[in-house]
């Protein structure tokens, strides 16, 4: 039976993760430290934490496995230093202290492209968060790395909303790789990789996630 964390539970992906977590039998807990309340479940805790002031010597970091679905956009964000505070200072933090507790399995959803030599800020923050990751040493580590992501978001994103319309259109002629990826697919690769990742690194490119 299996204990996992869940940062970035508010958004699209982590949404998503959450209510699988929640019916997957295989999991006994899930924590989710947010800045704002998730709906109560019995299974569920829910701490309420400043992400730039996590609780180092907490008694919920002790889990199983985690996953990080913590992710914005530099529009969203304000800045560039804002996007790189959530995308790569948070997840590396949360990384570094589950594993001092003792995680021995960590899934991170990262995205298509993502290349830490690039000169575009997306892709190399996520490159640069993938490999900071990959040198903590958790016995299994699973990257994931969707293209477009699918699904209906609470928050609104005006560019987001017409690649969607665009990419679902023309997604039966286009590579695997640059179709659209729905969110509970995703989702669905990062419980399994918390909850039974094997030993070593994993790669989850956006062909293997592809709607249609």
């Amino acid at each position: 039976m299996t204990r996992i964390l869940v940062v970035g539970a508010s958004g699209l992906v982590g949404g998503q993760v959450i209510a699988k977590a929640l019916a997957d039998d295989r999991i006994t807990r899930v924590v989710a430290p947010t800045r704002r309340p998730l709906t109560a479940h019995a299974k569920l805790d829910n701490l309420l934490v400043d992400f730039d002031r996590l609780p180092a010597d907490a008694d919920w970091w002790a889990v199983d496995g985690v996953i990080c679905a913590l992710g914005t956009t530099r529009a969203t964000a304000g800045s560039d230093d804002a996007f790189r505070t959530v995308d790569y200072d948070y997840p590396l933090a949360v990384a570094r202290l589950a594993h001092r507790h003792g995680a021995t399995r960590f899934a991170l959803n990262s995205s298509l492209g993502a290349d830490a030599a690039s000169r575009l800020l997306y892709p190399r923050t996520k490159g640069e968060i993938e490999a900071a990751i990959r040198t903590i040493g958790f016995a299994s580590l699973t990257i994931v790395r969707p293209g477009l992501i699918g699904g209906d978001r609470a928050e609104f994103r005006l560019g987001e909303r017409i690649a969607t319309v665009v990419l679902g259109a023309l997604g039966p002629v286009l590579p695997r790789r640059y179709r659209i990826s729905p969110a509970d697919r995703i989702a669905d690769a990062l419980i399994e990789a918390a909850v039974a990742g094997g030993p070593g690194d994993h790669l989850i490119e956006a062909e293997l996630l592809a709607a249609g």
